[in-house]
């Protein structure tokens, strides 16, 4: 199963998020719930570094993924980072209806 956490701040906007695990859906290199997932997560990563300039702090590797921002970090308030943020949460959400029961998304509160 794809572990998906969204971190949020008290005020609601996203600080980052991780991915872990696998699907399991399909055999690999067939996945289309893992192929949807990341395509989804690292293009919204590579969207925000190309549409505003701002560099999450990533880290990759086999099955996980996770993007953060610094909590001292003013990025987390720009408006189109969190419209590119959300839009990905909306997108995953829209995967996990259809396919519940390999991805499960959980929200996360963080203090600053």
């Amino acid at each position: 199963m794809i572990i998906v956490r969204i971190i949020r701040l008290e005020d609601g906007s996203i600080q980052g998020f991780s991915i872990k695990g696998h699907a399991n859906y399909a055999k690999s290199g067939e996945d289309i719930v893992c192929a949807g997932v990341s395509a989804v997560t690292v293009g919204t990563v590579n969207s925000i570094g190309a549409l505003t300039d701002v560099e999450m702090e990533t880290e990759m590797e086999n099955g996980f993924l996770s993007a953060y921002f610094p909590p001292e970090s003013h990025h987390v308030t720009n408006a189109q980072v969190q419209l590119l943020l959300e839009s990905m949460v909306i997108m995953l959400t829209s995967i996990a209806e259809s396919y519940g029961k390999y991805i499960q998304i959980e929200n996360k509160q963080r203090r600053r």
